[in-house]
């Protein structure tokens, strides 16, 4: 599946904002497969878990994880992360209107001073993300899907809010596989929608074998 131009992915008028394929026995299905995945991975992940969350609290001091707020179908929701920055990172950012002012542009800092020497690796290999089987778990996100937002980012989707907003956001997805952070902006939102309007539980699967692959790579994450 390669992301097609933003323009050939445009709902028109008469089109419904819920993807077609979305229903029935294929959304049965792929919660099937969130649910059944999250609790594997979090049995089989947990002494790694531990690990991490040990060495964070080690190296930085509490708190181990953080709640980043974003959107989804059901509205606003805590996302887990396990933290990577320092504890007052918001602070640090208000404070610096040069570095505020690039964090809107992609809403990322390629070199954030914010992130702590622990912080950056957990970034590199995505296992910062690894708290989120726990949102899956309870219905909130998915393993794969859209990227996972802010409601200030929502704004960047323009007429593709409705749409983005009928899809739960994934622990990984289609940017993750190709490129991750160093995909532009304007190309994850069209990755976004195609996947959205061409979903299949095959794409998904392939997805979840991919990421993995990826992520070994440590590159395009910070």
């Amino acid at each position: 599946m390669n992301p097609a131009p933003l323009e050939s992915v445009k709902p028109s008028a008469k089109q419904s904002p819920s993807p077609p394929k979305w229903r029935g026995v294929q959304r049965v299905l792929k919660r099937a497969t969130d649910l059944l995945g999250s609790i594997i991975f979090i049995t089989l992940l947990s002494p790694l878990l531990l690990l991490l969350a040990g060495l964070i609290r080690l190296m930085d001091g509490p708190p181990v994880t953080y709640r980043r707020r974003v959107v989804g179908p059901r509205g606003e929701f805590d996302a887990f992360k396990f933290r990577t920055m320092v504890p007052d990172a918001d602070l640090v950012l208000q404070n610096n209107p040069r570095l505020q002012e690039q964090f809107l542009e992609n809403f990322k800092l390629k070199s954030d001073p914010r992130v702590t020497r622990l912080g950056s690796v957990l970034r590199k290999y995505s296992l910062d993300e690894l708290p989120q089987l726990f949102n899956v778990a309870r219905g909130e996100m998915s393993l794969v899907g859209p990227r996972m937002i802010t409601r200030p980012e929502l704004e960047k989707y323009g007429e593709y809010r409705e749409l983005l907003l009928t899809v739960k956001p994934g622990l990984t997805g289609y940017w993750q596989v190709h490129g991750r952070q160093d995909v532009p902006y304007a190309e994850r939102v069209r990755m976004d929608i195609e996947y959205i309007r061409g979903w299949r539980l095959g794409t998904d699967l392939e997805i979840l074998l991919l990421t993995p692959l990826r992520i070994m790579r440590g590159k395009g994450a910070y």
